[in-house]
């Protein structure tokens, strides 16, 4: 039953490996997919984590700049409008705001100019000392003309540039008026206009006449020798002026000297507010304003979030108090996302990556901290990265726009599928059951008639194939209808010899009735033979149908008769040695002669001129053996290895070259049949000297 099933299932070979193969093909393509997104997945995780380390390193880089603790003093810097500017609180104990060059650098190391335009800036600012006294200084650049300076003793201010200062707080108002004063150039010091802002505090009327300036307030200015425009001329051309004044906020003084613990900067730091003015002579517009609209503040905290991605959170605690001093997140928030499958996303979030979440949702979040001190504490840093939402929704938007790519290799692999399924493998299935009918229709004359593959012909290989078989099984049809005559005209022949032999042979055995009759023995083997052709179909299965009457017979004396008969039978020179006593077999007499007949005329064709053919009972004969064996050898030459099985098939001889000498090929076969009617067995074996027939048949019984 298993080989049954195992060979059915090999029909179906060329299909399972077909379909398999396509199968395997499509699962491979998934399985690459799968396998690369997982790659991808691991390798974005690794990169989202080394990023957002240079991310820390580049805040923190950042942060312990000037600039950067600039912006961490002032956590609300840059949330205000142009038009009323509180003081920052600069990481520097103050300002050296009479050297222009010192003055400049401290505001550009802490980078905290307000850009109004190319040419005007402005920074509002105190510093971190508070022994240093409660000023607020005002520095920045601006762009004029030649300035016009105020004249000593003149009664009036508005004849000259002039600076317009207000401050307020705590519900009062500070306002000055600074006239610029020429001072007289130092040698080879500055080349340019160098000045100072003299302040008094704002009168309702034009007239200072007898006020007194401000003593604690300071103020100067540089203005720039070249031109900012080369083209024009360097009388009425602007120039760039730098200015730094330094504010007496009497409040804030007050505080410092009633209090030697009052707490520094004021806490009310933002709600001071400052607004400055640069004023032409005259009425006209001034030349610069604080209120002037789109101004560009310098860096602050919140400009952190342009280097986040989104889902990243920077926690910035103070160290000292442990108060939140920031939170900042990215500015791409609200950033519109990429289209993104559903599948996808879902599958990549499931993906394995070395470094998992506890719940296996995802990668593990990323998390840094680090430390920036300042003057006044240290400021704690962590930075939260969301790698899930980063590292999957990315790779799901890049997946999704290479999903077509890989549909497209799908649909082909489909689609070559298809093709082959239908255009070939259910042509061959269609094959195969037609070939399966061969079996079943080599018993049924009329199934295989009706055996057809005309419809299975094309141009392509399978048809080739399909139109040759047909036409080999057009010619097996008509050898098979060729053949049914040929047996039928066969028997016919076998009936008409048999009828006109057996009359004569009835007569002759009448003559010749007397068992002691020598030609009795071969008249009743005519007679037998006769009986067992007439009305058959073919010799060969006339000899296969045939039937024998086993009975115990002495084959000492049997093959001693057929020894001194031989000449009878045109073979000479047969020796047989005998045993001198019975050996019982159990053998058809008849049956047994015929074969021993056959085997001995086959001895004699081959054997050398003048030798003896040799009859023996070999050692097999002894009396324990179940069997006995006869051995007939003959000197000659030797069977060909090829040939020592064929030589028992029906229509075999070695003399088909030479039909007509009456070798059909018979002999052998008939030999072969006869002994396995009776039981027994017939072998042939080259041997030293010749060829020897064993011939065994089972022991009979005394």
């Amino acid at each position: 039953m298993a080989r049954k099933l195992l060979l059915w299932l090999a029909s179906f070979r060329l299909r399972i490996l077909l379909r398999t193969a396509f199968l395997f093909l499509i699962l491979a393509v998934l399985a690459l997919a799968v396998t690369v997104l997982q790659e991808e997945k691991q390798r974005s995780y690794k990169s989202y984590q080394a990023n957002l380390a240079k991310t820390k390193e580049q805040i923190v880089a950042r942060l312990r700049h000037p600039s950067g603790q600039l912006a961490l003093l002032n956590p609300s810097r840059g949330q205000g409008s142009a038009g009323r500017l509180s003081p920052l609180l600069l990481p520097f104990s103050a300002i050296d705001f009479d050297d222009q060059n010192k003055a400049r650098n401290a505001l550009e190391m802490a980078d905290c100019l307000i850009r109004f335009s190319p040419r005007q800036s402005l920074c509002v600012a105190i510093g971190n000392n508070p022994w240093m006294g409660g000023f607020i200084y005002a520095a920045g650049t601006f762009a004029s003309g030649a300035l016009s300076a105020h004249d000593i003793g003149d009664k009036f201010l508005d004849n000259a540039h002039r600076l317009r200062i207000s401050v307020d707080l705590r519900g009062r108002h500070l306002q000055w008026i600074a006239p610029f004063e020429l001072l007289p150039p130092r040698r080879g010091a500055f080349e340019g206009v160098r000045g100072r802002f003299t302040g008094y505090v704002e009168q309702t009327g034009r007239d200072y006449t007898g006020r007194m300036p401000d003593r604690e307030f300071r103020g100067w200015v540089w203005q720039d020798a070249a031109c900012l425009d080369p083209r024009q001329e360097a009388e009425t051309c602007d120039k760039r002026a730098f200015f730094s004044v330094r504010l007496p906020v009497e409040i804030l003084i007050a505080d410092l000297l009633a209090n030697r613990h009052a707490p520094w900067p004021p806490a009310d730091l933002d709600d001071i507010h400052v607004y400055l003015e640069l004023l032409p002579p005259g009425d006209g517009p001034a030349l610069f304003n604080s209120a002037t609209p789109g101004a560009v503040f310098p860096f602050a905290l919140r400009d952190l979030g342009k280097l986040l991605q989104p889902g990243e959170t920077l926690r910035i605690v103070r160290g000292n108090d442990g108060r939140e001093a920031a939170i900042i997140r990215s500015t791409d928030e609200e950033e519109v996302d990429e289209p993104m499958s559903p599948i996808l996303a879902r599958l990549i979030q499931h993906l394995p990556v070395s470094d998992p979440a506890p719940d296996d949702t995802g990668p593990a979040p990323v998390d840094f901290s680090d430390e920036v001190t300042t003057f006044s504490t240290t400021f704690h840093l962590s930075l939260h990265g969301a790698p899930d939402r980063v590292v999957n929704r990315t790779l799901a938007a890049t997946a999704t726009r290479l999903f077509w790519f890989v549909g497209a290799v799908m649909a082909t692999i489909v689609l070559a599928w298809l093709v082959i399924e239908i255009g070939l493998v259910r042509r061959v299935a269609r094959l195969t059951r037609r070939a399966r009918q061969f079996p079943l229709a080599a018993h049924d004359p009329e199934a295989f008639l009706a055996l057809d593959f005309s419809d299975l012909k094309s141009s392509d290989e399978m048809g080739i194939l399909a139109n040759t078989l047909n036409q080999l099984l057009g010619r097996v049809k008509e050898d098979a209808a060729r053949e049914r005559i040929r047996v039928a005209q066969e028997k016919e022949q076998w009936h008409a010899v048999g009828h006109e032999i057996m009359s004569p042979l009835q007569s002759l055995l009448a003559l010749h009735g007397a068992p002691d009759d020598p030609g009795f023995r071969y008249l009743a083997r005519m007679k037998q033979a006769l009986r067992v052709l007439y009305g058959a179909a073919s010799p060969s299965e006339a000899f296969q149908s045939s039937t024998v009457a086993l009975a115990t017979l002495d084959i000492d004396g049997f093959l001693l008769n057929i020894a001194d008969n031989a000449p009878h039978i045109g073979v000479d020179q047969v020796s047989y040695h005998s045993q001198g006593h019975a050996v019982p077999v159990k053998a058809d007499e008849y049956s047994l002669e015929d074969v021993l007949g056959h085997v001995l005329k086959n001895a004699d064709r081959h054997r050398t001129p003048g030798s003896v053919i040799e009859l023996a009972l070999s050692p097999h004969g002894a009396a324990a053996a179940a069997t006995v064996t006869i051995k007939i050898h003959n000197s000659g030459p030797a069977i060909a290895d090829e040939w020592l099985e064929k030589i028992f098939e029906y229509g075999f001889s070695a003399h088909h070259d030479q039909p007509g000498e009456g070798h059909r090929g018979q002999g052998l076969f008939v030999a072969q049949t006869y002994m396995a009617k009776m039981g027994g067995t017939i072998t042939v074996a080259n041997e030293e000297g010749g060829v020897s027939f064993y011939l065994s048949l089972p022991r009979g019984e005394c």
